[in-house]
């Protein structure tokens, strides 16, 4: 559908489509002698010249003014200051058509465009930051879910060793099966005597598919110092701070 453009006074008005420049025809606020232009034209016309384009049924007194001999004089086209958009020298006729600006879906589109090149870059390095370190974050949670999890065991131990006077065995009543810790991340739990005389807990982890999956964790009560060290097999990064190496 074509959009017009039509001059009001020193200034131009529109794009508009045909509907509306009738509309405004209908409402005496433009006149057959009002200059009008569209995308084809090749110059200004006033609005008689266009009737049967744009269907306008053009009252009989005005129709006369087109048979021969009753022509009024051609209307003088309106004279334009220099700094208006379409001035010129030339007769209004003759003006070059005026330039039509970007549709609002444009400029949409533009902004949208240019806005994607900025955001999308900004989420890829978010992400690349992002992910790694979550990922350690849940891992460092595992880790310290498994060792909350011990701490009623390690309190088991630590009574037994103290009270018997050696480190408790597998054989020994009243400590949970190995198997018995697989909800807290846990694949296996044993508990006895390490090799320097420290009596405590040896755990494996359990993440499947992550790189701790399988790691030892070793729980040592000093019955002498009445102390107990944590160390583990995972990098550092995800143990506790107590049991870095």
């Amino acid at each position: 559908m074509s959009e017009w453009f039509h001059a009001e006074g020193n200034r131009q008005q529109g794009p508009l489509p045909a509907e509306q420049l009738v509309e405004l025809f209908r409402n005496n606020q433009i006149s057959l002698d009002t200059l009008v232009w569209r995308d084809g034209l090749p110059q200004w016309q006033p609005l008689r010249s266009v009737v049967d384009e744009l269907g306008l049924i053009v009252p009989a007194v005005d129709a006369a003014r087109d048979e021969p001999g009753l022509q009024p004089p051609a209307p003088q086209p309106p004279v334009l200051p220099a700094a208006t958009p379409y001035a010129h020298s030339a007769p209004a006729a003759a003006l070059p058509p005026p330039k039509k600006g970007l549709s609002g879906c444009a400029l949409t589109a533009i902004i949208g465009g240019a806005l994607l090149l900025v955001v999308v870059p900004i989420v890829a390095i978010l992400a690349a930051i992002a992910l790694p370190a979550y990922n350690d974050y849940t891992l460092r949670s595992k880790v310290a879910t498994s060792l909350t999890a011990l701490q009623p065991l390690k309190d088991q131990v630590q009574h037994f060793a103290d009270e018997e006077g050696r480190c408790p065995g597998a054989n020994d009543a009243g400590f949970p099966a190995p198997g018995d810790f697989s909800a807290a991340a846990l694949s296996a739990v044993h508990i006895g005597r390490f090799n320097n005389g420290h009596c405590g807990i040896e755990a494996t982890l359990a993440a499947p598919g992550k790189t701790i999956d399988g790691d030892l964790l070793w729980l040592e009560y000093d019955r002498d110092s009445g102390r107990w060290e944590c160390s583990g097999e995972s990098n550092d990064k995800y143990l506790p701070q107590q049991c870095r190496g």
